[in-house]
């Protein structure tokens, strides 16, 4: 899966199964919060931790690495380990803070606010360090998903709104621009690592920073229903973490960085869904609003993106 020979065609698709399987993870929390006493910390540990260990036992049955990996090894390693740091700590304060957030000012507030100034503040880096404009379309289509967002997010919760929770909102959309720049910078000029390697190091580096604050929480839950506790960490390990950020790494080294934070908006409308197919909650027209303005979003920022590279692909034979 190296993003040199990946399409953006390919790379949007595997950004938007990512989108909708980070939007699972909230509901599968919601699960381990109700059979145990996990706190936020221990479980994002737990999720680093297993998503780590499965990625590895992945790449051992793989055995052999892939071409694109053995060449990146040949590479400057003080770049190497720059770029591993910086990736992995962007990717754990982006966690940690939306968590600390949610915590001190509720899920909505912190919600609406991380992930509606993510695409703010990657539009206007893409722009400085990129030289990427999103042109009027793109400005509207974002206006458009920041909108979505908030009548999805808001709706019909009120929430209550602290400075403090504030300010690690927009730490969290701080460092989850950074970690979106920094792979599409990285990409595009052709040092980008596999995805995979990428990935595991994040996820290395997350769970580091995330143990001592896990132990101080409790690092080990107590339940009376161990099986289904064990069923629903696995699965947040693999599906909205270990595959979800392979496909999110891949996908945002060949797409534009402004279009990767719009796309990764459908979190929140799978996680809608979610609640109203299978935890019981109540259809309203927030959240089919909500998720009608998202998903025009990003088909139009999604089109506007394979037009794009069509026209490149086109000019590029010409020549």
């Amino acid at each position: 899966m190296s993003a040199s020979v990946l399409s953006v065609g390919r790379g949007l698709t595997y950004l938007i199964v990512a989108g909708f399987a980070w939007g699972t993870a909230g509901a599968a929390a919601s699960l381990v919060y109700g059979v145990s006493d996990l706190g936020p910390l221990s479980l994002s540990f737990w999720r680093c931790a297993g998503g780590l260990l499965l990625l590895l036992a992945a790449r051992g049955l793989l055995r052999g690495g892939s071409g694109r990996e053995r060449a990146g090894a040949r590479g400057p390693r003080r770049r190497r380990a720059v770029r591993v740091l910086s990736t992995g700590i962007a990717f754990t304060v982006f966690q940690s803070a939306y968590f600390a957030a949610v915590q001190d000012t509720g899920l909505a507030v912190a919600t609406v606010i991380t992930l509606g100034a993510g695409p703010v503040f990657i539009a206007l880096g893409a722009r400085v360090l990129l030289a990427e404009r999103l042109g009027v379309g793109g400005i509207l289509a974002v206006a458009g998903a920041l909108g979505g967002l908030g009548v999805l997010t808001v709706g019909g919760d009120s929430g209550t709104v602290r400075p403090s929770g504030v300010l690690l909102a927009l730490l969290s959309a701080a460092a989850y621009a950074v970690m979106t720049l920094l792979t599409r910078w990285l990409g595009r000029n052709g040092d980008g690592a596999d995805p995979v390697v990428t990935t595991a190091w994040s996820l290395a580096v997350g769970s580091v920073c995330l143990l001592p604050l896990a132990v101080g929480e409790g690092l080990l839950p107590h339940t009376a229903q161990l099986g289904s506790l064990v069923g629903m960490l696995v699965y947040i390990a693999a599906l909205p973490t270990a595959l979800a950020y392979v496909l999110y790494f891949a996908g945002a080294a060949v797409v534009r960085s402004a279009t990767v934070s719009v796309i990764m908006l459908l979190e929140p409308v799978s996680a809608a869904v979610i609640a109203v197919a299978l935890l019981g909650e109540h259809l309203t027209a927030a959240t089919v609003l909500g998720t009608l303005l998202l998903l025009a979003a990003v088909a139009g920022l999604a089109y506007g993106e394979a037009r794009a590279a069509s026209r490149v692909r086109r000019a590029a034979l010409a020549v």
